[in-house]
This record gives structure tokens, C-alpha cells and sequence, in this order.
């Protein structure tokens, strides 16, 4: 009889019997034996994490003159978070076009002054100047590249100008007397309206910003937390976890896994590629033969803080070696998973070789939260197959 490849579970498994299923599942895609190591009911208590999330708030009722607006989040968004280098020159160029094009739409044809009756030229390179003297006072509109919002910024003064310098209009400059009153009422203009643009842009920014927070927390958060969980969890309680994990493996052979002449097989996914690691590389290692890891965090994990056992701590330039009691390693990423990490620049097999990091390819239907998704791809499956049929050791006493 082969033995069975033992699959490690990582974050937020409490069901046991699901797990169960979901196993039996890629068992049957794979093409191998498999068996459940669940270790979920030793792991973080999540049924309340709701209450530590930050609450979105609506605005209420409408607002009356004088009101100040509630606000839309806990932790509104600031322009500081938008502090990659901007090129004012590009900016202001495509400010500058969108300008030329509005008043080449309503501008007469240019005259040495002022016309009874007539609406006004109005001199491009004027408002730019006045527009670049007041650029830098802006909070958000600055630290824009987005081309179209520039555009539009630009039509929207330009459209302003014409208005106000409709010779019927009561508001109207054309009254003015001399260049210099006009001048000083594009010049007063350009300024309102650049100031209004920015508060529109602020408060849009503010809005989508505080949406996208609150819609991220509500479909990421539980997961992530959970995440959160369960390793604060493992950090804590290391002895427990990983005793479990051996007691399934004796309730199949207690000789296995015990030396190089019985090693383990073992596939894992999230935290339990860590737990994996860990035990394979422990002064009294888990001898494992085959080991692939889906969505795991073993390398992030020894980067940020160096686990231990058999394991030295990585120093930047040349990869950890692995021991022996860890043979070979096949490590799954989706491109999406921002829990899934690499491991072959961190580690090396004592053959001299690396892991192996296989992407897998990213399915619209798993959506974006694709770290519980590799249970059910079909590549997943096939690699696990392939790997463990191909790296099957001999046959336990």
C-alpha cells in the first residue's frame, strides 16, 4: 500500500467535516490518497471579529446653510497618500489644452480691446498664467495625472469665463474700464473656480476612497482577519499544532516521518505550508519526501522573523539551506493572492537546487479574493498529482 499524502490546512478551517470534504475533493482530482490533518479547533476564536472592524458612516439627512457635512469614514483619505512625483509641466499642459480648445469654441476673434456690445477676448496665456500662480495652492487637483480629470478641470474655468464675459449677463466684466479691471476679474475668477474644482475633487476622492475602504474591509476583512488570527494563534501555541499533525500521522504509521528511511508525504495551503516547513526543518525534523504548498507564507514568515530549528537566518544575499529532512518542494502561487509568497530566492535544497515556484493562473470566477480559491483549481490538482506520483518513496514497514 502507497502511503497517503497528508494535507495540511491553514487559515479559518473550523468545519471540520468540510475540510474533510474539500480534501476528498482534490484527492479525486489528484489522483492520490489523501488525509485530513485539521487542526482548525486549536485556532483563533473569529466568531466576533465584526465588532473590532471600523463602522462606515452615511451621510444622514440633508444639510441646512451653516452645516459642516459629516464624514464619510473613520479615517478619511488624505492628499498625503497621493505623494508619487507628479510633472507639473504635463499637468498644466493638458490644463492648458483643454483651455485653448473651450475658448476657440466661444472666443471672437481677437481684437485690441474691448467692443460695445461685443463679448471680450480672452487671452489664453493670460488665464494660464494666472492658473500656474495658483496651481500650487491646490490640495488635490496637483496630484492628479489623470488625464481626463485635468481636461475636464480646464474646460470647466474656461467655460466660466466665457459665461461671465457675455456682454447681456448681469455679472458680466464687460463694464469693466481698462485692461486692468478685466484682467483682475479673469485673474479673481481663475482663482474661485480652480479653489471650487479642488473641493469637488477633494470631496470625490473622499467619497470613492471611503466606499473602496469600507467595501474592501466588509469582503477582505473577515478573511484577513482570520488570517491574522489563526498566526497569532500558531505563534502561541507552535507545540500544540504541530503535535496534532503528528498525532494523524501515527494514527496512519507512527514510523513515518520519523527518519529518512519512512519520510512523509504532505501538501498544505496557507499557514499549514508553514507549519509544514517548520516541522520538516525542526532540531527533530517531520522527514517529509514531497512537499507542495499552495497560497503559503513560509519564506515571508522566516524573512520577517527567522523560525528556528535547522534553519539560519537570511542574510540578504545567499538563500537559506534547507535540511535534508525537507527533500523536495513545489510551491503554488495565484497572482492575486497578496497571502501567497515565493520561496526560491529565500531558500535551498540540500541538493544545491531551489524550490520550485509554479504560478497558477488566475480564473475570473474565483473573484478577488482568490487565497481560498486553490482547492479548487484543476492546476492545483495536477501539480499535487504529478508531484506526488512522480516523488513516491518506498513503502513503509
Amino acid at each position: 500500500m502507497k502511503d497517503p499524502v497528508f494535507v495540511i490546512h491553514g487559515v479559518a478551517h473550523r468545519d471540520q467535516a468540510e475540510f474533510t470534504a474539500a480534501v476528498s475533493a482534490l484527492a479525486a482530482a489528484a489522483g492520490v490518497d489523501m488525509v485530513p490533518v485539521h487542526w482548525g479547533d486549536l485556532g483563533a476564536q473569529d466568531q466576533f471579529i465584526d465588532a473590532a472592524l471600523p463602522t462606515y458612516y452615511r451621510d444622514r439627512d440633508t444639510l441646512r446653510d451653516g452645516e459642516e457635512p459629516e464624514p464619510v469614514a473613520a479615517e478619511p483619505v488624505t492628499p498625503a497618500l497621493f505623494a508619487e512625483a507628479i510633472d507639473e509641466a504635463r499637468q498644466l499642459s493638458q490644463f492648458e489644452d483643454a483651455v485653448r480648445t473651450q475658448l476657440s469654441e466661444g472666443n471672437p476673434a481677437e481684437d485690441d480691446g474691448l467692443r460695445q456690445g461685443d463679448r471680450p477676448w480672452l487671452d489664453p496665456d493670460q488665464i494660464m498664467a494666472y492658473v500656474t500662480e495658483a496651481w500650487a495652492d491646490t490640495e488635490w487637483l496637483c496630484r492628479t495625472g489623470d488625464t481626463q480629470l485635468l481636461r475636464e478641470a480646464g474646460r470647466s474655468p474656461a467655460r466660466s469665463l466665457l459665461d461671465e464675459a457675455d456682454p447681456e449677463g448681469d455679472d458680466s466684466y464687460h463694464g469693466l474700464r481698462g485692461s486692468s479691471g478685466v484682467h483682475n476679474r479673469v485673474r479673481s475668477l481663475v482663482r474661485r473656480r480652480l479653489n471650487d474644482l479642488d473641493r469637488v475633487a477633494g470631496a470625490a476622492v473622499q467619497a470613492v476612497g471611503a466606499r473602496l475602504n469600507h467595501a474592501v474591509r466588509s469582503r477582505f476583512a473577515p478573511g484577513t482577519t482570520r488570517f491574522l488570527g489563526d498566526v497569532l494563534v500558531y505563534q502561541r501555541h507552535r507545540d500544540a499544532i504541530h503535535a496534532r499533525v503528528r498525532q494523524v500521522i501515527d494514527n496512519v504509521h507512527p514510523d513515518l516521518g520519523r527518519s529518512a528511511a519512512s519520510p512523509v508525504r504532505i501538501a498544505a495551503h496557507s499557514l499549514g505550508g508553514v507549519i509544514a516547513v517548520d516541522m520538516a526543518t525542526a532540531t527533530v525534523p517531520l522527514w517529509t519526501e514531497s512537499l507542495v504548498t499552495f497560497g503559503s507564507q513560509a519564506a515571508f514568515f522566516h524573512v520577517c522573523d527567522p523560525r528556528g530549528g535547522q534553519l539560519a537566518p537570511y542574510g540578504g544575499s545567499m538563500p537559506v539551506g534547507l535540511p535534508a529532512s525537507l527533500n523536495r518542494w513545489t510551491n503554488l502561487w495565484e497572482p492575486l493572492d497578496v497571502l501567497a509568497f515565493a520561496a526560491s530566492k529565500v531558500f535551498q535544497l540540500h541538493d544545491g537546487t531551489a524550490p520550485v515556484d509554479l504560478p497558477v493562473s488566475h480564473q475570473a470566477s474565483t473573484g478577488m479574493w482568490t487565497h481560498s480559491a486553490y482547492w479548487s483549481l484543476p492546476h492545483v490538482a495536477s501539480v499535487i498529482g504529478d508531484v506526488m506520483s512522480r516523488d513516491q518513496p518506498a513503502e513503509a514497514p
